[in-house]
């Protein structure tokens, strides 16, 4: 159909323009606004985001508040995000732009991605959003209208899929006005061509979606699995001194949660008994030092917390403590009052704990 990408492109850009949500990045080209929305919003619905693309902007108006404050407290303003990853590359690249390139952003697609924590995607979305480039953006949400419009089977997390897809979409990109093409095309599918029970019979590409004509709505786009999810037993040692004090430890190293802050962690092969807990050395060793007196269990059910590769079967165990010198026997530690614990960044299921557990709304 030599006729479907300027049909595609007409259609998709009149859609928009009527039925587009107002987004307060939407009403700017900053590219500095444009680049904290797209980072927050990578792998994040909008309704999630929208509160914390707030949050940062109200704490850090531009490039060089972002760049001067702490990692700690970009961490504790994102809190609850996940892939905390993205808050550090955030404040990388923020001091990056300051003390390098004096303020002022890369103004291409090419000169974007040498930015750390920028990919195709969120280059493509600043030049042509900021600077009006035709660089075509591909998400989650572009693929799947893709696939379905041109009948494309390639698995869209593969290099041949991610390749396909990136070419067709620069092929069908509004030259003249990219940044709406961009917008229109994230927004379509996100909001109507949705990945279950999308309104196939009115939407405005039925003439001329194959997947629609082939009855293949529901299996495209094709993802490949994803690798085995790995079981991990956590135990969170939640000491109670009696001056009202709890330890927190940082996490440090490349796994999940870096610098962010935890209960004392005991990480186990398999969920333990009380009776297991207690004879294990690493326990041991951290009830002689912290003077705990007593232990019990905090949730009879194991909570399970999801990861993208990894899910997490936690317990919190309750420790009695009569006081304890984290300085001279764990200096790794941090003795905290808990009235002050919730100033510290946590993953969220910590973050979840501190809610419900009632010592922590004294």
């Amino acid at each position: 159909m030599l006729l479907k990408p300027t049909f595609f492109r007409k259609n998709l850009i009149s859609w928009y323009l009527v039925h587009k949500r107002e987004l307060p990045w939407r009403s700017t080209r900053d590219p500095y606004a444009i680049w904290l929305s797209e980072i927050i919003l990578q792998q994040t619905r909008v309704a999630q985001g929208l509160p914390y693309y707030e949050r940062f902007l109200r704490a850090f108006p531009t490039v060089e508040d972002l760049a001067a404050a702490s990692e700690e407290k970009i961490l504790k303003l994102w809190q609850g995000l996940g892939y905390y990853s993205r808050a550090r590359n955030l404040h990388f690249t923020a001091k990056y732009i300051v003390d390098e390139l004096h303020g002022v952003f890369p103004t291409t697609y090419k000169e974007l991605l040498t930015l750390k924590g920028v990919g195709d995607y969120t280059a493509s979305a600043i030049a042509s959003i900021c600077y009006n480039e035709p660089a075509a953006v591909v998400d989650g949400n572009v693929y799947r209208v893709l696939s379905r419009v041109f009948g494309i089977s390639t698995p869209v997390n593969t290099t041949e899929g991610i390749k396909q897809f990136k070419a067709l979409a620069q092929e069908l990109v509004d030259e003249k006005d990219p940044g709406t093409f961009n917008q229109a095309s994230m927004e379509f599918g996100a909001r109507y061509c949705v990945p279950q029970n999308p309104d196939c019979k009115s939407c405005i590409f039925n003439s001329i979606c194959d997947a629609y004509a082939s009855e293949l709505v529901g299996t495209l786009p094709v993802k490949l699995k994803k690798t085995t999810v790995r079981k991990r037993y956590f135990n969170y040692i939640v000491v109670l001194s009696e001056a009202h004090k709890t330890i927190l430890q940082q996490r440090s190293g490349k796994g999940i949660w870096q610098q962010l802050y935890e209960f004392p962690l005991i990480e186990t092969k398999k969920d333990l008994t009380y009776a297991e807990l207690i004879v294990m050395n690493e326990f041991k060793e951290l009830s002689e030092e912290l003077c705990v007196e007593d232990i019990s269990l905090y949730n009879d059910t194991l909570i399970i917390h999801k990861l993208s590769h990894q899910h997490l079967y936690t317990r919190f165990w309750i420790a009695e403590s009569n006081g304890f010198d984290v300085k001279a026997s764990f200096p790794e530690k941090t003795e905290v009052a808990i009235a002050e614990i919730e100033e510290y960044a946590v993953p969220v299921l910590i973050e979840n704990f501190i809610s419900e557990f009632s010592v922590f709304k004294l």
